[in-house]
């Protein structure tokens, strides 16, 4: 089963592929049918209506059955981070330009709003082709680090990283890129750093994590 989640406005909908709503499954030329009860289902339609939700769904035979939740939130606005558990760190993204590159719209608008609450300014690619597209056509210097997502269509973040190291200009050697991933193993950390990155974050991010790494790593104070 996968899922995808989009954050628009104050809603968040989410969309479930799974199974028929009796939960029945039956193999090409088997003998044996195997059937929920159903359950499943009526739970969560009984939790999103009383979050003040609806659910819906299509099915097509052959194909299975696509349902969608869709909740509502209100957005705190005021949120601020808390950094009582980062002590005496100093900003090290204050001020500095970023290129975030990320193809999940809601881990984008959560990244995006981390990184500009401590105080950078931030440019969007939505995958890794895009990514090397505008830094390509960037002027020289005008980033000062880079955050790639590694799993995502076009170019994956390994392999945007090489394009831009590959670039016939000089801050193309130098610009920090870090891998913002949610593959965490060793051979996932040492293959960003095999393929130019100079640091591996898991997320979701700590800002505990982060803000110590980055200061140790490079330095930003507008």
């Amino acid at each position: 089963m996968t899922s995808t989640a989009r954050l628009r406005s104050s809603t968040t909908t989410a969309t479930w592929p799974v199974s028929t709503s009796k939960s029945r499954k039956k193999r090409a030329g088997a003998r044996t049918v195997y059937e929920g009860s159903g359950t499943g289902l009526s739970i969560v339609k009984k939790l999103v209506e009383a979050m003040g939700g609806t659910i819906s769904w299509t099915s097509a035979k052959g194909q299975g059955t696509t349902f969608c939740v869709t909740l509502s939130f209100a957005i705190d606005t005021a949120c601020r981070i808390d950094r009582s558990d980062v002590g005496n760190v100093p900003d090290p993204l204050r001020g500095a330009n970023v290129l975030l590159v990320e193809d999940n719209e809601m881990n984008m608008e959560i990244a995006e709003c981390l990184l500009v609450d401590l105080g950078a300014r931030v440019t969007r690619a939505w995958d890794g082709q895009e990514a090397v597209d505008i830094f390509a056509a960037s002027s020289t210097g005008a980033f000062d680090i880079v955050f790639m997502d590694i799993m995502m269509p076009r170019k994956n973040g390994l392999e945007a990283t090489r394009a831009i190291r590959a670039l016939d200009r000089p801050d193309a050697k130098t610009v920090p890129i870090c891998a913002m991933s949610a593959n965490a193993f060793h051979d996932d950390v040492q293959a960003s750093l095999d393929a130019g990155m100079i640091a591996h974050f898991a997320k979701p991010i700590d800002v505990a994590k982060l803000l110590p790494a980055i200061a140790k790593l490079v330095g930003f104070h507008g």
